[in-house]
């Protein structure tokens, strides 16, 4: 009787202690963008955009995305990437890098990181929710729209993820008029489904010119079809 006890008082005890996850256990570092960060702001407070632009925020794909002005050359484009970053760190910086802008259009391409770092596919889609739904309620005019994930060389194991993370994110858009999807995971595939070599630089991650000229065309048509952009494409696409 006396063990019953003492069982019944560790189960109360472990009942009551709270769950500790491993995000828990490692709070998020959003201390480390804060250099970028503070640089943004810095040139929206010496060089202020005009209001109703094409906002470019999310990871290194964005960061390192140099001909943007050149891809969108009718549009007020800004570019508010920081490379390494994840879903969450958008969310929490939004109200410094992208609200102040008061852009017509915010594009998100972020995720990958999230997933190589060990994140699940749900956990990264309600981080997504919860950016989208941070940046609708300080923008409630704005269209939100998600580039979907690529596959790449480097990170070819985490592919399924990053499909199944659009689909959710694809299917979450169809809800809300002001969440759009746009569908590129195709993009940088050979007819076997593999990723293409001459995409990518040397680092087999990022894209190359050729990759950026994909996407970009990708972005033109996509925008055009929505009436989001006075842009017509007339990129050369790849057979």
């Amino acid at each position: 009787m006396q063990m019953n006890h003492r069982v019944v008082w560790l189960w109360l005890c472990l009942a009551a202690a709270p769950l500790v996850t491993p995000r828990a256990q490692a709070a998020h570092n959003y201390e480390q963008w804060e250099k970028e960060v503070a640089a943004y702001e810095r040139d929206v407070h010496t060089n202020p955009p005009p209001k109703g632009a094409l906002l470019f925020t999310g990871s290194s794909t964005i960061r390192f995305w140099k001909t943007l002005a050149a891809d969108f050359p009718r549009e007020n484009v800004i570019n508010r990437g920081f490379g390494g970053s994840e879903i969450a760190d958008a969310t929490y910086f939004a109200p410094r890098l992208i609200i102040p802008s008061q852009p017509k259009v915010v594009l998100l391409r972020a995720g990958g990181n999230d997933l190589h770092n060990g994140k699940s596919v749900a956990a990264v889609f309600n981080d997504y929710k919860e950016f989208a739904g941070k940046v609708h309620a300080s923008l409630p005019a704005a269209q939100i729209v998600f580039i979907g994930l690529c596959p790449s060389i480097a990170r070819w194991d985490q592919h399924q993820k990053e499909k199944e993370l659009n689909g959710l994110v694809e299917e979450y858009s169809r809800s809300f008029p002001y969440l759009k999807y746009i569908e590129s995971y195709d993009l940088p595939l050979d007819s076997d489904g593999q990723p293409l070599p001459a995409l990518y630089v040397q680092d087999k991650l990022h894209f190359s010119p050729a990759g950026y000229k994909l996407l970009a065309a990708k972005v033109r048509a996509f925008l055009s079809s929505q009436g989001l952009s006075s842009v017509t494409d007339s990129s050369p696409r790849r057979n």
